[in-house]
């Protein structure tokens, strides 16, 4: 019986477990992952300003890997043994014909005085951080940023910081007491949301304008003190501060054979393979993938990369060469609590389209219709 192993319980691995289950049913699956639950980032969001709670965001997969009839490993994978025949765990080790690499990257956390920043999408526990924090304050200065990786421009989060400043800014004046908070945006990139396109940061730009959300924009990161942030042009104060900083490759990778990209990622290529290596795949955080500078780092791109890679792992068991490839897709919605501006940009052309509550709805929906095959 051919056995695959699936590392990871994010975006990725489960596509790739939907789709490895629904090409063959005889296939020995085994998942790794610290944890039987998937997190939905997406609504992460909507924590610090009530519209969820953590356990509407946290997804229990007990149900999900016996409908797959997956075994499940709880563990953290630790390194590779065997060219990766053998993966390597706190727990043991789990022997496999093929691999699927999804278990998501790491921030960087360098800057001198991180510690008194929250990094927003570090997990529900940051989030629920974010509005307890909120709710106890009575006004002030709070400072929402984020930075990349400089070797790896692919590597950057900075999506989810639009969402989570034009929410809580939504949210304060929902309370009422908008005019006693001062919100400043921050980035060393000149054109923040680049990577969704220029129309995009046009449009981000005068959404902040309309909101009164200063910005400082440009100016490399040197750190951070508990009420203070520091760039290379100057400096300004905050009660609040969420940072976003550029993201790597997971430390157990160092305990591999496998190939990085100078950020730390795994390098694969077109086809979702581990360059070099013998039935050894990757989709989403986890990878350094060949495409565009603006390729995304999202739910959406992980999916895709998921799925050609399956393809390809399978295929190559009945001796076919690896030859399916994921499209460049960047999709999204930059919610504001009560609407949403929907950006997508391919290789082709970049659309943005301005706010209206549609879009918030249409990202809630969608939240109900991907979360319900994994309930």
């Amino acid at each position: 019986m051919t056995r695959i192993t699936v590392i990871g319980a994010g975006f990725g691995a489960l596509t790739a477990i939907r789709k490895l289950r629904a090409a063959d049913r005889q296939l020995q699956i085994d998942v790794i992952a610290p944890r039987p639950e998937l997190v939905y980032y997406p609504s992460t969001i909507w924590i610090p300003t009530g519209l969820r709670k953590p356990e509407d965001v946290v997804i229990g997969l007990e149900g999900f890997f016996e409908r797959m009839g997956v075994e499940y490993h709880r563990a953290s994978a630790t390194g590779l043994k065997d060219g990766g025949r053998t993966v390597v765990t706190d727990a043991g080790e789990v022997a496999n014909d093929g691999l699927i690499i999804a278990s998501g990257g790491r921030f960087i956390k360098k800057l001198p005085g991180i510690e008194h920043a929250i990094t927003p999408c570090e997990g529900v526990d940051a989030a629920v951080k974010i509005r307890d924090r909120l709710a106890g304050m009575k006004g002030g200065t709070i400072a929402f940023g984020f930075a990349g990786n400089p070797k790896e421009p692919a590597a950057m989060r900075g999506g989810p910081v639009f969402e989570f400043m034009f929410g809580i800014e939504q949210h304060l004046r929902s309370r009422g007491d908008r005019d006693k908070f001062k919100l400043v945006f921050f980035t060393p990139a000149p054109k923040p949301g680049n990577r969704l396109g220029p129309k995009a940061v046009e449009g981000l730009l005068r959404e902040m304008k309309r909101r009164n959300i200063e910005t400082h924009l440009g100016h490399k990161m040197k750190g951070f003190e508990a009420d203070k942030v520091i760039t290379e042009g100057g400096e300004f104060g905050a009660d609040l501060i969420l940072f976003m900083p550029g993201m790597t490759g997971n430390a157990w990778f160092d305990n591999t054979d496998l190939p990085r990209s100078d950020g730390g990622l795994l390098k694969a290529n077109a086809h979702c393979q581990v360059e070099g290596q013998d039935k050894v795949y990757v989709a989403g955080d986890s990878g350094s993938f060949p495409g565009p500078d603006w390729l995304p780092k999202q739910a959406h791109m992980a999916d895709l990369q998921a799925e050609a890679a399956v393809a390809n792992l399978l295929g190559e068991f009945k001796g076919k060469a690896p030859s399916q490839s994921f499209k460049a897709e960047l999709i999204c919605i930059v919610d504001t609590r009560t609407s949403g501006i929907l950006v997508k940009r391919t290789e082709k052309n970049s659309v943005m389209l301005p706010s209206t509550p549609l879009f918030h709805w249409a990202k809630r929906a969608f939240e109900w219709w991907y979360l319900r095959q994994y309930r």
